[in-house]
């Protein structure tokens, strides 16, 4: 029997009416909700740009790919039926297989993305693996992710006009590194909504080990691999922490180890069994949600990740700040001292006239 037969069946619960905010990264939600408040904006932009971009690459996966239901491919269909019922998602995106040997997937569109995900998802995923991948890119669709990324993409064409001006192409590279910023919060996001739909938090570590090193986990020990997260994000000098930088500053994914150590970070802060619970936020309740509320949150997020990063060059920043900070105070104090030895000399100086 294989691995997979070994496994004991997982009985999945249902999230009745579960909202996106459940899983977003508070940094991802506080973009979002500040996006969303731009009413009107999403609508112009579905009307103008989805008209032909999103039937233009719907027609390619169609022309190209494999569209996936219960005849073609069943066993994709059943673990993407099952991962959208996990999330209480009533009405399916389509889905679509497209020939590459890399294990990868995507959500595209704007006003009906759809799903495409790679052969090489498709032969080297397990059920559970498999179902943790589809849960992703629901957790893409249902964020809205498609739309605000496209939106972003506009706003940065826009920001490409102005690059003529002295300013310009800083303001666009500043632009552009925000925007990599926040998808690659989205797809922290999305990794919570695919643990959400398998409720497996082993098969979504072996998704990410094999996003890492390819389909053949019978050489790959799960904790080596944490090992390896811990050490990426804490280990090294201050040349390690500026090659981070410089690897992840352009890029729209974090890579698999800091993934699977910021998945284990949400599992443990407890989170995740709340939601398994049934305490989290509902569907019905996103029109209270407060734009205030979210961007103080995604504040506290990055200042939290300040606070406890191990890494070297955040360290450094961390003493700084606590040296200027204690600088500051020791000015403060003196000027204090100062002015009140001045007022001292004053109030004698006033009684000896």
């Amino acid at each position: 029997m294989t691995d997979e037969e070994n496994r004991p069946v997982r009985r999945r619960i249902t999230l009745t009416g579960i909202s996106s905010r459940a899983w977003e990264h508070p940094a991802d939600r506080g973009a979002l909700t500040a996006l969303r408040e731009l009413r009107g904006f999403d609508d112009v932009v579905k009307t103008f740009f989805g008209m032909w971009n999103e039937r233009g690459f719907r027609l390619q996966f169609l022309a190209g790919a494999i569209r996936v239901d219960h005849r073609q491919y069943p066993r994709v269909y059943q673990r993407f039926t099952e991962a959208a019922t996990t999330l209480d998602v009533v009405e399916l995106p389509e889905l679509y297989v497209s020939q590459d040997p890399i294990i990868n997937g995507s959500a595209i569109g704007l006003d009906k993305p759809f799903i495409v995900i790679t052969t090489g998802a498709l032969e080297r995923l397990d059920d559970d693996e498999l179902r943790a991948m589809l849960g992703h890119e629901i957790g893409h669709v249902r964020s809205g992710h498609a739309v605000y990324k496209t939106i972003m993409m506009i706003l940065t064409r826009w920001a490409a006009n102005l690059s003529w001006l002295p300013v310009g192409a800083i303001a666009l590279r500043a632009i552009i590194a925000a925007m990599f910023e926040w998808w690659r919060k989205a797809e922290l996001s999305a990794d919570r909504a695919g643990l959400l739909a398998g409720q497996d938090p082993a098969a979504s570590t072996r998704l990410l080990m094999k996003l890492a090193g390819g389909g053949d986990l019978s050489q790959i020990d799960t904790a080596a691999f944490l090992e390896q997260a811990a050490e990426y994000e804490s280990g090294g000098d201050l040349r390690d922490s500026i090659h981070k930088i410089g690897m992840t500053a352009w890029s729209t994914h974090p890579f698999p180890v800091a993934r699977a150590n910021e998945l284990r970070k949400w599992v443990d802060s407890g989170a995740y069994a709340e939601i398994l619970g049934g305490d989290y936020p509902r569907r019905d309740s996103d029109g209270d949600a407060s734009v205030t509320d979210d961007v103080k949150a995604a504040a506290n997020s990055y200042r939290e990740t300040f606070n406890n990063s191990q890494d070297p060059l955040v360290g450094l920043l961390r003493k700084l700040g606590d040296g200027a900070a204690d600088l500051a105070g020791s000015a403060a104090r003196g000027a204090r001292g100062w002015m009140g030895d001045a007022s001292r000399r004053n109030r004698q100086d006033d009684e000896g006239n």
